[in-house]
């Protein structure tokens, strides 16, 4: 299966996203279509040995929509194009709007106020002279009405019933449908009166059809406009990329564009200039700050040898860089791509929306029939239907047409979830998902791997101590032999403080290597079998119990709150110890603080022995008794299933920091990934928090509650709308000219409504 993204021109409502998902949807050989109504796009999964993207862009134009493929690289050339066409179009919908005003405008002075017969009198007279009669002074009116009614209709409105025949071509009703069914049934009344012999001397009510199609396009050019900001996010991580990158080809230095970078380029990144590709240095020094990536503030040294990101800023320094990961595989196209999913994903609230939108205009269209037909009755009970009753009728049932709004229901949801979800990557908090952006406020305990998540994740030796048959320096040597190669943080650690004090450890040193799970490591040396690990090493290659001496250094010397591994020979047993300590991070107790406040319990997951882990847990503010210590990395995700709710009332997080917590973090209920923006961090978790700052966790839930809200409001706002004004309209106390008013109004309020998610987060 490929998945494809294409940009969608041309939508409205609920029911446009709908009928395209449907009708690509059952396309042979597509398995899933997703269109985001607000994103103006959508994500196509098909097999490409059934079907292509070519005959899904032909099935999406032939609903009388534009669709064209979001390439993968040349993006930046693509939004250009896109941008110019949206900007054109906006063009041609402001001048429609002013058009359609000003004729409206115009019809609405003839028809309806004191003004207009004495504007047409002049002309009524060089017709039929200065002895005109009433009638014919109202035929002139009509007829001047109709003629500037005539260019409203079809050429200000042309786009509702090019919308309405695509979706009546795949059977289907979306709001064109409602907005052409009413201006048309307004229209063709107003020619009826305008010639029909029996309503010589009427005032034709073209103003009706005239003005609904003026305030409908200043509502779809104010939600157009609304849904531009909705999208600000994405457009503001994109324009973080440099344009042009500076690269040396065949013994010279050309400006390239970004785009056609190459992997292995090598980038010249002059101070100040934001580096143009992930890459590693090839020469050259500087600081560079990636506060965008990581949200640190302090720039970062980099050097010979060290990888840099695309879109972080050079310092005062050049560099010279070589290009490993460009175009689509960068960091920042693979954060833009997770945010452009997120935001187009459905999250399950959703569903509501599309069930409501599959009947919604057949239904409205039915309320409006009947309304017509029911003053009808209500007109001949009274004593007879004549004109104006009739008209009244007519009236009362387009305006029912007119006020109800699919667009406010298909907008609730995704206008929230692409500003919700925006916001969070604008903080470094990257939500996967529409789900996860649902579900994560409704969060009730969160679990934290200890260290690199809520500690440094960089030990430091506090303490060595050896005993009679070794001295600190050989204790140092043989456990750095050992842990060379390694990436454990306490390798790292034990390496560290040897190269600190001098201490050489020679290569080949060790033979037989063998790491044996959440004990520590094993080889042989001179024929010796020896090991550096855990107490449970110990006991594996002696079978006895730490001798006294240990017992001190772990309780007194060094400190409960440090982790302590042992130096052991198979033929003598404990040569030494070594005590290493992790700091928590500064974040980590006001984080943890904050997520009590919302409601949560917080408990600690770590392999590490319980003495260390209830330390941690004592600074940063969580409960001896929700530490759980002393579990295998394969365990971990047994442990967090034993947390979970089976009515998933009350949901898990985990947070981990990385592969090594990835079983867990599947197995929770929301997986959330600290990491600074490290490729398995970006892989893995629905919730990725860029600035490995645990704050972000209770941040990420306050996001998604005050989501919630926007959407919830917005539900309220549309569905009270419509149950609301459509009785109104049936009743006869909306008349047509506001019931579009009201339309237009609805779903720029809920665009609105999402948008103040920025003052309310």
């Amino acid at each position: 299966m490929e998945t494809e993204r294409i940009a969608i021109e041309g939508m409205h409502c609920a029911n446009c996203s709908a009928l395209i998902q449907k009708v690509v949807g059952q396309m042979e050989g597509v398995e899933s279509c997703e269109v985001n109504l607000a994103a103006n796009n959508g994500t196509v999964t098909f097999d490409p040995a059934r079907t292509n993207m070519p005959a899904v862009i032909e099935t999406v134009v032939g609903l009388g929509y534009g669709a064209t493929v979001i390439p993968r690289e040349g993006r930046a050339a693509f939004d250009e194009e896109r941008h110019a066409r949206e900007a054109a179009q906006r063009a041609r919908d402001i001048r429609m709007f002013v058009m359609a005003l000003v004729l409206a405008s115009f019809v609405m002075i003839i028809g309806m106020t004191p003004w207009g017969m004495s504007l047409t009198m002049p002309l009524a007279t060089a017709v039929f002279g200065p002895e005109h009669t009433h009638g014919q002074m109202m035929l002139i009116m009509n007829l001047l009405c109709m003629v500037l009614t005539i260019p409203v209709q079809f050429v200000a409105g042309a786009r509702f019933y090019r919308g309405a025949w695509g979706a009546l071509k795949a059977r289907s009703a979306n709001m064109d449908t409602l907005v052409a069914v009413g201006t048309t049934i307004a229209f063709v009344y107003s020619l009826y009166v305008t010639f029909s012999p029996t309503t010589a001397g009427t005032m034709a009510p073209f103003e009706t059809s005239a003005m609904l199609i003026a305030f409908v396009l200043l509502g779809k050019m104010l939600e157009a406009r609304a849904k531009g900001r909705a999208g600000e996010a994405v457009e503001s991580l994109m324009s973080l990329a440099p344009k042009v990158a500076h690269v040396r080809r065949g013994g010279e230095t050309l400006d390239v564009l970004t785009d056609d970078l190459r992997v292995g380029d090598v980038m010249e990144v002059h101070p100040g200039e934001r580096i143009p590709a992930d890459g590693v240095v090839v020469s050259g020094s500087s600081a560079v700050d990636e506060s965008m990536l990581t949200g640190e503030p302090m720039p970062q040294e980099k050097a010979t040898n060290d990888e840099v990101t695309g879109a972080t800023i050079n310092g005062n320094g050049v560099l010279v860089v070589r290009a490993t990961h460009v175009g689509a595989e960068s960091t920042l196209s693979r954060i833009v791509e997770m945010v452009e999913k997120a935001q187009g994903s459905r999250p399950q609230i959703q569903q509501l929306a599309d069930r409501i939108a599959g009947i919604f205009v057949p239904t409205i269209l039915c309320i409006g029939l009947v309304t017509f037909v029911g003053w009808l009755f209500a007109a001949a009970a009274a004593g007879g239907i004549d004109a104006a009753s009739f008209e009244h009728a007519l009236m009362s049932g387009v305006s029912v047409i007119v006020v109800a709004c699919p667009c406010a229901l298909g907008l609730a949801t995704p206008t929230a979830v692409m500003v919700g979800t925006g916001m969070g990557a604008e903080q470094g908090i990257l939500i996967k998902d529409g789900d996860a952006l649902q579900q994560a406020g409704r969060v009730r305990k969160v679990v934290f791997d200890k260290t690199g998540t809520l500690t440094q994740g960089m030990p430091m030796v506090v303490g060595v101590a050896c005993g009679q048959e070794a001295g600190e320096e050989d204790v140092i040597r043989f456990a750095g032999a050992l842990e060379r190669g390694s990436e454990h943080p306490l390798a790292r650690a034990v390496l560290m403080y040897a190269a600190e004090h001098d201490v050489m450890i020679p290569e080949g040193m060790v033979e037989d290597f063998e790491a044996v799970t959440g004990k520590g490591v094993i080889g042989r040396v001179d024929g010796e079998r020896f090991g550096f690990g855990n107490e449970a090493l110990v006991h594996e290659l002696t079978g006895e119990e730490l001798p006294a001496w240990c017992e001190d250094f772990s309780q007194t010397g060094a400190g409960a709150h440090v982790t302590v591994m042992y130096l052991v020979f198979e033929s003598y047993g404990v040569a030494g110890a070594i005590a290493a300590a992790d700091a928590p991070k500064q974040s980590a107790a006001e984080g943890v603080a904050a997520l009590r406040d919302l409601g949560c319990e917080v408990y600690l997951l770590t392999g590490d022995a319980m003495a260390p882990a209830k330390h941690v847990a004592a600074v940063v503010g969580i409960d001896e008794d929700k530490v759980l210590a002393e579990v295998l990395p394969g365990q971990k995700a047994a442990t967090v299933t034993t947390l979970l709710d089976p009515t998933h009332v009350e949901l898990v997080a985990m947070v981990g920091d990385g592969i090594n917590d990835t079983p867990a973090l599947a197995t929770a209920d929301i997986g959330i990934a600290m990491g600074a923006g490290s490729d398995a961090a970006l892989e893995v978790g629905q919730i990725v928090l860029m600035h490995d700052d645990v704050c972000d966790v209770a941040r990420a839930m306050r996001l998604s509650r005050a989501t919630m809200r926007k959407i919830h409001q917005n539900f309220a706002w549309a569905l009270g709308y419509n149950l609301i004004l459509v009785p109104l309209a049936a009743f006869g106390v909306l008349p047509p000219e506001l019931s579009s008013a009201c339309m237009a109004f609805s779903s720029v309020s809920v665009v609105t409504n999402s948008l103040l998610l920025r003052r309310a987060f």
